[in-house]
Parts: structure tokens; C-alpha cells; sequence
């Protein structure tokens, strides 16, 4: 298929990518490169075509004989959509709501929304699609609402879907070291310990970064009667954490002693989630741990071959990026 990723050379598009180009697609990467283009550079195939433009702005002709859309473009993570809210907004919803719609004029067959989990927010119980959300910050309310306008463009010759992802991990060619999993290992790796917000007992769901590349590409080959104009949770039910449970569970990975350390006061998000209907409706099971992902992550950083830089924290990065006016509102 000729597929367009959008946001594909970010930390899970480096990983998504090459996968849908080992599986025989032709791949177009749109992306604005605020991270630049090393993480697909290791990538010599004429199945890849590297696009540097902007969600908001990109001519539709780019969807001609585009068979599906995986959007994945966004300013990513909370703190950073915090930067600028209108920005985010700009980007995380209209943009990626223009996206579907073009999509659908120019005869996309199929469009798949990256989503999140913390749309829920806070939650006492354990959460499902069909529960009420409590999206608490920029980034997720702009998820949400690009749901809202994007489920409903599902039709007879247009497949709309919107995935929401728990808390991604892992190793990836676009390192993040501010996802929670890969900061907790990072923090063994470098000060023996790992630091909690407050009491460690609010809950995340967690997926590592190879469960997502195929989570999409099985919803791909999904039959879109089953798939079309649905939400789905991904992820595993073993894989919802405290945080303090996640801290152990990561150091029982690595060897060595280690201690956690509790400060500050509790993060306003703890959420659980269950992921039943992903794995009814279309089979998805991830395959990989927590302990899988703390010990890659640990042994690259061990063996140099990745390292904790200002562009492996979104947040510096942005802040960077607006400073030197390379990130721009529309």
C-alpha cells in the first residue's frame, strides 16, 4: 500500500516506518523535522519519500493515490503543549483534524488518529472506551477534540480510527528520555536511583514503542467493519502501573542495588485503563515488558550507543526551538 505517516520521524515514527517499509509499502514521511532526519537516515530504500512540511499547510495533491493516512504529527507530551497553548491547539487539533478531511476528499481509504490515554485524566475506576473522559491538560484536550471531529467522518468508502496509546517506552532511533519508563532507567543509569513525584501510587498504563508499530499495522489489514468509527485503548492490562510498583518493577530488571526516592508532591494524572476490546476485535496482544524495555534502554546507554541529549527531552527542545524562532505559530 502507499501509505503517508505524518510526525514520522519522531519517536515512534523511526520505529513504525522502517517496519511498513520490511512489510513491502511505499511510505511517505510529512514532518516538519523539528528533531532533524537522522532517524530514518539508516533507511536506503526507494519505498521512503521524505516530506519537511506542515500539517496546517501541505497541498491535498500529497494524498493522491495515498491508500492510508497514520497521523502522527502533534507537539508531543504534556509539559510541552504547556509552552503555547494555541500552537498546540493549532496543531494537535486543526491540523491534525484538517488531515482526515483532506484525507477523505482525496479518497483515503483509511485514516488512523494517534490518540492517548490521558484524555482520562483522573479516574477512580478502571476506564474503557465507553467511559467518561476527564482530559486534564492542553495536549489532551486537544486529542480529544480531534477525535470528536474525526470519528464522525467514518463512512461507506472512508475509515476513520483513533487509537489511544498508554504511555509509550522503549528504545527508539528518535530517542525521548521524558517518558517515564525511559527516565526511570536513564536515572539507574546515571545516579543509581530513581526519584517518584510524591507517593508513587498514581497508575499509567504503559506500551512499548515495537507494540505500537504493530498496533497500527494491524489495524491496517483490519476489516474496517470492525474497526471503522471506533475508539480503541491500546496496550495491555498487565501493563498498568503505580508508579511506585513501575520504579521496582524497573529495577528488577537491571542488575545492581538501587534505591527510589519520593519527592515533591503527587503528578494530577493516575489513570487505569483496560484494553479488552483491542484485544477482542482484532486479536492485538503486545509482546514485549517493562522489564524489555528498562534493559534495552539500559544496555544502549551502556554500550554509548544512545545518549541523553537536550533533543531527547521534548520540552528543551521546543523551548529551543521557540527561543530561536524555528517553531512557529499559525
Amino acid at each position: 500500500m502507499n501509505i503517508l505517516v505524518t510526525g514520522g520521524a519522531g519517536y515512534v515514527g523511526s520505529i513504525l516506518i522502517p517496519d511498513l517499509i520490511k512489510e513491502k509499502h511505499h511510505v511517505k514521511c510529512l514532518d516538519k523535522f523539528f528533531f532533524g532526519k537522522e532517524s530514518l537516515s539508516a533507511i536506503s530504500s526507494d519505498k521512503l519519500e521524505l516530506i519537511e512540511d506542515d500539517i496546517r499547510l501541505f497541498n491535498s495533491n500529497l494524498l493522491t493515490d495515498v491508500d492510508v493516512v497514520i497521523d502522527l504529527a502533534s507537539l508531543s507530551n504534556d509539559p510541552s503543549a504547556e509552552l503555547n497553548q494555541n500552537l498546540t491547539m493549532n496543531i494537535n487539533h486543526k491540523g491534525r483534524s484538517r488531515v482526515a478531511k483532506l484525507s477523505k476528499q482525496m479518497g483515503v481509504k483509511k485514516y488512523i488518529l494517534a490518540s492517548t490515554a490521558s484524555i482520562y485524566g483522573f479516574q477512580q475506576d478502571i476506564v474503557n472506551e465507553e467511559s467518561d473522559v476527564n482530559p486534564l491538560t492542553t495536549y489532551s484536550k486537544a486529542s480529544y477534540l480531534a477525535e470528536q471531529d474525526i470519528i464522525p467522518l467514518n463512512d461507506d468508502d472512508f475509515c476513520s480510527v483513533a487509537l489511544r496509546f498508554g504511555t509509550i517506552y522503549g528504545l527508539s532511533s528518535r530517542m525521548r528520555f521524558d517518558l517515564v519508563v525511559n527516565t526511570m532507567t536513564h536515572n539507574l543509569f546515571s545516579k543509581g536511583k530513581i526519584v517518584i513525584n510524591g507517593d508513587g501510587k498514581q497508575s499509567r498504563p504503559l506500551i512499548h514503542v515495537n507494540d505500537v508499530s504493530k498496533a497500527y499495522r494491524q489495524v491496517i489489514n483490519s476489516d474496517k467493519k470492525i474497526i471503522g468509527g471506533q475508539i480503541f485503548n491500546v496496550g495491555s492490562d498487565s501493563e498498568n502501573f503505580q508508579m511506585s510498583d513501575l520504579a521496582s518493577e524497573i529495577i528488577s530488571a537491571i542488575p545492581g542495588k538501587y534505591e527510589i526516592i519520593h519527592e515533591g508532591t503527587n503528578d494530577h494524572r493516575s489513570y487505569q485503563v483496560s484494553f479488552e476490546k483491542i484485544k477482542n476485535k482484532i486479536n492485538f496482544l503486545p509482546e514485549y515488558t517493562i522489564r524489555d524495555g528498562a534493559q534495552q534502554v539500559f544496555n544502549a546507554l551502556q554500550s554509548g550507543s544512545i545518549e541523553h541529549t537536550d533533543k531527547t527531552i521534548t520540552l528543551k527542545w521546543y523551548k529551543h526551538l521557540l527561543e530561536s524562532g524555528n517553531l512557529k505559530i499559525i
